[in-house]
């Protein structure tokens, strides 16, 4: 299995690690990782790996077999033998917009409390689709709460809690399309607020940001009809 690094610590920017496979495609599998792997609408990170006076830029990053984390190549080129150190390096700016895009999405379904049937991150806006049979009467006082809520500078934690206990509580999880993984004994819950300032707790295994006010402002675009009863939201960062 990989050790993810961005697990423990999501401001890690750079890294050693160990190479311990290359796949058939040229995919680096590496024994830890500050690369988050593509999955739950996150996009792998990028950046690049150094060894030496080598150096190959990383696409994107995905999960491979058994618990692995695959970094993957923008281009063909010299590959880090099995067994060498390199150096890890994310590209910060994109990483740290898209936890600032997935911590506002949170919020986006505080401030519309109905069930999620799918998003995406991206580094510049993401987008919630909702269980929702009519639009909303007014965007903008929707805009203005989410806004609120982000400049109260929440922190955001984790937490977790066993399988059983996410079962016998199933209210936590608000994606209809994209169930948390079970079945390795615990599911890591992500809690925005503390205490009597507490306004969310739900199941993630991506990035976010330390407190809310890292979010900075978001506009909302304008509601897409998606189909009978869905309508997608999207979410533009401003700066």
């Amino acid at each position: 299995m990989t050790e993810l690094l961005f697990r423990t610590d999501p401001y890690l920017q750079e890294a050693e690690a160990r190479v311990i496979a290359v796949t058939p495609e040229g995919g680096i599998i590496v024994d830890r990782s500050i690369f988050y792997p593509t999955g739950g609408g996150q996009p792998g990170d990028s950046g690049w790996l150094s060894w030496g006076a080598a150096r190959i830029d990383i696409a994107t990053a995905v999960k491979g077999e058994g618990g692995t984390v695959v970094l993957v190549p923008a281009e063909a080129g010299a590959l880090p033998d099995v067994g060498a150190v390199v150096t890890q390096t994310l590209d910060w700016a994109r990483r740290h917009r898209h936890m600032r895009v997935h911590t506002a999405l949170h919020l986006l379904s505080v401030v519309i409390p109905l069930p999620v049937t799918g998003g995406q991150i991206g580094a510049e806006k993401g987008r919630l689709d909702f269980s929702m049979p009519e639009p909303p009467e007014d965007i903008a006082a929707l805009e203005s709460a989410l806004n609120a809520m982000i400049a109260r500078d929440l922190v955001v934690t984790e937490d977790w809690i066993t399988d059983a206990e996410l079962e016998a509580s199933p209210g936590l999880v608000k994606t209809m399309s994209v169930k948390p993984p079970i079945g390795q004994g615990r599911v890591r819950l992500i809690r925005i607020g503390a205490g009597s300032d507490q306004v969310d707790l739900q199941p993630c295994g991506g990035t976010h940001v330390a407190r809310t006010g890292e979010i900075g402002r978001v506009s909302l675009g304008k509601i897409e009809n998606k189909g009978k009863q869905n309508r997608r939201v999207s979410l533009l960062l401003e700066s």
